[in-house]
Formats: structure tokens, C-alpha cells, sequence
């Protein structure tokens, strides 16, 4: 079965055709500046040279997905002769809220629910829902499937999820920690587990997926027993441009002092702070290094403390599990990091956790990182969400 994997964004849409019989990847492609002048669409297929460019006005997601069926049957570039070979599509959801604690066949019940999710995930639920609407106009009968970044977090037990407010506010407006990049972290325990030689259920695994957004996991047994995200992905870790953990009662303080409203205020956390904010250079975690080389002293200080919290994750998790078996470091941040991982792992002796300086020198390539010596297990091992979504796509069409 051939698989079309979409993962829409706001104003993008990545992508990836699958052959499932042997999980090979087809073809790969990014759309970018959906409804915003300058949309683009680039595609590549792997051993063909150069990329399938497509520069054209895209108003809606639906132009966008029209545009990416004719490039996944390009003669040079594409996957699949005719469109019809594609018998399932999988789609990246962000909020499934409490509604969903698996993957699940798309019907009208389950687009209504993620319509009353929206107000949980406004930037990111109306467009995996413009992506289900357009795949139906566009290919009418075929399966469809979603795949939730908060359902991998529904094992969570309540003393992890509940928050410390009057329990009505739950009960009322579903106020709790739901998770995200559960999808992710799901992937990489598995594969974790298997480079381990054990049983998944036999495992404490801790999940770093380091990004421009980025979040911890404890995954006992297979499951997902805490996570660093909560009610939104804008708390845990500093991240990119989000605050991550901060003290709550700076907020009606800033909001006074500032003259704030609430969505100020949420712009503020969420778009202008992370090492962005800390230190006005960049986001982008590259660019904070290359400062931070020069001796631009708040970018090593942005460095150091986002080492510092998710070493804080690790230990915490480590504790709450009674143990662990291996720390998994993973996405943008996790998979390219070199310097980043080696400060997150100095002085992680005393928990049995000792970074091979030599094996740690790689960049997007699955490998165990740790001493031979080493009690816990340090891995790096690229995410693959994308077949993630597939493999839940072919299990529940089969």
C-alpha cells in the first residue's frame, strides 16, 4: 500500500509518499507561504539529483494539496504513476484534547471533534483541518486517517496531568497537561527499545525531542507516564521562542507593568521570549552558537540555561520512574547538537549516564552515545514521524 503523509501547518505542508510493503519513502516535499504571497512547492525523490520546484499562487490548502497530487506523479521527480496508486492518506493532528487516545479513521464525528479542539490548538487544528477537507474534495473515497501529537500522552495518570487549580476549571474547560510531539517520542522509544535488544515493556526510556520547540518525555513500559509540555506547548523546556517554565505570577505582573492584554501577553511568551527573547539575536539555535563562540555573553548564557533545563527533565523523570535505561536525544536541536548534547550529559555520572565524547561527534545518524561503561544508554536516533503516521495509517485501513 502507498501512503500520503501530510502534516499541515498554518501556511505550509510537509510531505512524504511511503511505499508500505518495504517503508520506502517515494518522494519528500515542502509547501510553503499557503495564502501568502510567494508560495512554493519543492520536491525531491532520493537518487534523482536537483529538486521539482513549483512557484505559483496558492490561496487556501486546497490548492496547495491539488499541487502536491501532480508532483507526487511527476515523471522525474514523483513517486507513483497515477494518483490512484495513493490507497491511504495519514494526517498529523496536533490536538485531540481527551477525545482520542489512539490514531483513528477520519469520519464526520471525528472532524467535529477536532472542530470543538480548535480553541486548545487555534494556530495549528484549522489546518490539519483544511488539509482532511481538501483531501476529500480532492480524493473522494479514499481512506483517511489522523494521528494525534497529544494521544501518545493519554496514558499519563492524573496526579501528572492534573494542575494544582480548583478541579472544576478541568472539569469545565478541560484546563490539564496534555503533551505534544507524542508521535515523536512514540517513535523513537520504540526504536530505542530495539537498539536496547529488549521489550519495550521492560524499558524506562527518557525522550528528548530538541527543537525550535522541543519537550521531554518518561516512558515507562512503552507508555507515556509524564511529559514537559502541558495544557499548550509553551511550557517545559525554553525553547526557540517560547518561555517554557516560568513563575505565573510574572504575567499579571508584565501585564500591568507593560500594559499587556491576553493576547499580548501570549505573543509575548510564545513568539518574542525562549533564547530568541534572551538574547535578540535568533531562534534559531545555530545562529545562539555561533554568538555564544564569539563570546556574546547572553548567548552562552541562553545555552546554558536550556542545557540546564532539560537536565533538570532528565532528572526529575529519572526519579520518577525509579530508574532509567536509556536517554534518547532527538529532532533539530537532539539529532545536530553536538555541543548542546555534551552539556546536557556533563556530570550525569552519579545517575550512571556517561557521554562518549568520540561517538557524540555525529550529526542525523542513529547511534549509541554513551560509554561502553555507561549503566543508562545514551542514544541518538533521528525522528521519523512521518512513518510513524503510516504505519498507523496501514493498520487501521487494513
Amino acid at each position: 500500500m502507498k501512503i500520503l503523509v501530510l502534516n499541515c501547518g498554518s501556511s505550509s505542508l510537509k510531505y512524504q509518499l511511503i511505499d508500505m510493503s518495504n517503508e520506502e519513502v517515494l518522494c519528500v516535499g515542502l509547501v510553503e507561504r499557503i495564502g501568502i504571497e510567494g508560495s512554493v512547492l519543492k520536491q525531491e525523490k532520493d537518487g534523482v539529483e536537483g529538486k521539482l520546484i513549483v512557484e505559483q499562487p496558492m490561496k487556501n490548502h486546497q490548492d496547495a494539496i491539488k499541487l502536491v497530487l501532480d508532483a507526487v506523479v511527476d515523471s522525474q521527480y514523483g513517486g507513483v504513476k497515477d494518483i490512484k496508486e495513493v490507497e491511504a492518506v495519514g494526517h498529523r493532528v496536533v490536538h485531540g484534547g481527551e477525545k482520542f487516545a489512539g490514531s483513528v479513521l477520519i469520519t464526520d464525528e471525528v472532524k467535529a471533534a477536532l472542530e470543538e479542539c480548535i480553541e486548545l490548538a487555534p494556530l495549528h487544528n484549522p489546518a490539519n483541518i483544511m488539509g482532511i477537507e481538501a483531501c476529500e474534495a480532492i480524493l473522494p473515497g479514499v481512506p483517511m486517517v489522523g494521528v494525534f501529537d497529544t494521544a501518545f500522552h493519554q496514558t499519563m495518570p492524573k496526579s501528572s496531568y492534573l494542575y494544582g487549580l480548583p478541579h472544576e476549571l478541568y472539569t469545565k474547560y478541560g484546563v490539564r497537561r496534555y503533551g505534544f510531539h507524542g508521535t515523536s517520542h512514540r517513535y523513537v522509544s520504540q526504536r530505542a527499545a530495539a537498539m536496547l535488544g529488549k521489550n519495550i515493556e521492560d524499558c524506562k526510556i527518557i525522550t528528548c525531542h530538541l527543537g525550535n520547540g522541543a519537550s521531554v518525555a518518561a516512558i515507562d513500559g512503552g507508555k507515556s507516564v509524564d511529559t514537559s509540555m502541558g495544557f499548550t506547548p509553551l511550557e517545559g523546556l525554553i525553547m526557540g521562542t517560547r518561555c517554557g517554565d516560568i513563575d505565573a505570577a510574572i504575567l499579571p505582573f508584565l501585564m500591568e507593568k507593560e500594559g499587556l492584554d491576553a493576547k499580548g501577553l501570549s505573543d509575548l511568551m510564545n513568539k518574542k521570549s525562549g533564547v530568541y527573547g534572551m538574547t535578540g539575536i535568533s531562534s534559531d539555535f545555530r545562529d545562539i552558537e555561533d554568538a555564544a563562540a564569539q563570546n556574546n555573553e547572553l548567548a552562552q548564557v541562553a545555552l546554558e540555561s536550556y542545557a540546564k533545563k532539560v537536565k533538570k527533565y532528565i532528572g526529575s523523570y529519572a526519579a520518577e520512574m525509579n530508574g532509567v535505561d536509556a536517554v534518547v536525544f532527538t529532532a533539530g536541536v537532539g539529532e545536530n547538537g553536538i555541543g548542546m548534547r555534551a552539556d546536557i550529559m556533563a556530570n550525569m555520572d552519579f545517575l550512571g549516564m556517561k557521554l562518549d565524547e568520540e561517538a557524540n561527534k555525529v550529526r542525523g545518524k542513529e547511534r549509541v552515545i554513551s560509554t561502553e561503561d555507561s549503566k543508562v544508554k545514551i542514544l541518538l536516533i533521528p525522528t521519523n514521524e512521518e512513518l510513524m503516521i503510516a504505519r498507523d495509517t496501514l493498520e487501521l485501513v487494513k
